[in-house]
């Protein structure tokens, strides 16, 4: 059975940091493209970032891109979200979610999520 759970979210000031896990089982998570995801309240889901299957080619949201960071770790099947230079707007749930093909920004491409973790900015 595969299972997405993510980990690491919390209560951070404007400017901090915080790591976000994604940890996989059931399959081995180097097979399949991991996307992360956050939704805000009265908002739609909206990709962040996403690490290929393949080659480990990364993409990101304009909105992210040079404050956050995505890895995986094979050998604890697990994808990381590094997050620098929060902002207020960056507060949401963030949910991963893997599909056996390539990376998409599109909700509907996904296959498999996990349950969310909640990210708050807040002075």
């Amino acid at each position: 059975q595969v299972q997405l759970v993510e980990s690491g979210g919390g209560l951070v000031q404007p400017g901090g940091s915080l790591r976000l896990s994604c940890a996989g089982s059931g399959f081995t998570l180097d097979k399949a493209a991991i996307g992360w995801f956050r939704q805000a309240p009265g908002k739609e889901r909206e990709g962040v970032s996403c690490i290929s299957s393949r080659d480990g080619s990364t993409y990101w949201a304009d909105s992210v891109k040079g404050r956050f960071t995505i890895s995986r770790d094979n050998a604890k099947n697990t994808v990381y979200l590094q997050m620098n230079s929060l902002k207020p707007e960056d507060t949401a749930v963030y949910y991963c979610a893997a599909r056996f093909y390539h990376c998409s920004g599109y909700v509907g491409a996904y296959d498999y999520w996990g349950q969310g973790t909640q990210v708050t900015v807040s002075s």
